[in-house]
């Protein structure tokens, strides 16, 4: 997409509050991840990438899992999912009464990328449309869609818990090298060992896609152990560096916040907050900014870049 083009679309979002269409661009460059030139197709596959078997089970789990959701608030939920599509990137929209998430086998195949965070990748587009505050902001005021950190932070804060909570997380975990930091910080957000399993899991997922932005951007690999140090004047609604990416799914993933409690525009709600005295699993300052005492919740305008 040229830069005049990308400037008019993301205008003409701001005017209409992003309510009309799109969490991200219809073609799908502007997504998850900022936009790029890259397109996988079927033929080409890395080593870590997702199969074609693996991305069509996350899809209809994610649909099992969250189609009842949006039906009880009188919407449907809709994966729209093309294996033979190279674009490495995914998003969001709405139309009408449909909440739509589209799937592309080109993410699915990008390097660094692994099962794991490829169902992290859904939860991230889910979390546009359930994920609360602080949401995206056009000139008429709020928007349906989370914004971009927070949908990470949806992600692995309820996302993720609801996608593995059956499965044997432990067994999963067993299999990956696990960073002390990270057992340390999920052993202190949890008491039981299949919590702290999950934990661990969804970390390690969060990384993957901090690191396959990373590769995108010819950056260095993201580190549990470097968190990114940053503090924003004002939240942010544009798509964080990959360092803050990480950080964000892995503070979703320590927050002992039970998993069951509906996000709303109130960022304070279901999360552990800063606002509220939490010191672990809060949302980083690299792209959040804390509400002020007596401060009402507010939205983050959209990026232009």
């Amino acid at each position: 997409m040229k830069l005049t083009t990308a400037l008019l679309v993301t205008t003409l979002s701001a005017a209409l509050g992003c309510s009309a269409v799109f969490a991200c661009t219809s073609d799908g460059k502007e997504g998850i991840f900022p936009e790029n030139n890259l397109y996988i197709p079927p033929s080409a596959f890395s080593a870590f990438s997702a199969t074609e078997a693996e991305f069509n089970a996350a899809n209809a789990k994610a649909t099992k899992v969250y189609g009842p959701v949006f039906a009880a608030q009188g919407r449907e939920y809709k994966i729209i999912a093309d294996w033979k599509d190279g674009t490495v990137n995914a998003y969001a929209n709405r139309s009408g009464k449909v909440s739509e998430v589209h799937m592309f086998g080109g993410l699915a195949r990008a390097p660094k990328m692994t099962s794991d965070g490829f169902v992290l990748v859904i939860c991230h587009e889910t979390g546009h449309h359930l994920g609360g505050g602080p949401k995206t902001r056009g000139i008429l005021g709020s928007s349906w869609a989370s914004n971009e950190g927070q949908s990470d932070y949806f992600a692995t804060l309820k996302c993720a818990r609801e996608m593995w909570k059956d499965e044997d997380n432990a067994a999963v975990v067993a299999k990956m090298e696990v960073p002390a930091l990270v057992t340390e910080r999920c052993q202190k957000g949890f008491d039981k060992a299949e919590d702290i399993s999950l934990c661990q899991r969804s970390a390690l997922a969060g990384k993957v896609l901090g690191d396959v932005l990373a590769d995108l951007g010819k950056t260095a690999e993201t580190k549990f152990e470097t968190p990114d140090t940053s503090v924003v004047t004002r939240t942010n609604a544009a798509h964080p560096a990959a360092q803050c990416r990480t950080d964000t799914y892995f503070a979703g993933a320590v927050c002992s916040a039970s998993k069951d409690i509906v996000l709303t525009t109130d960022p304070t709600v279901g999360t552990c907050a800063q606002e509220t005295g939490a010191v672990m699993g809060v949302r980083p300052l690299c792209w959040y900014k804390p509400m002020t005492k007596g401060e009402k919740p507010s939205s983050s305008w959209p990026s232009m870049n």
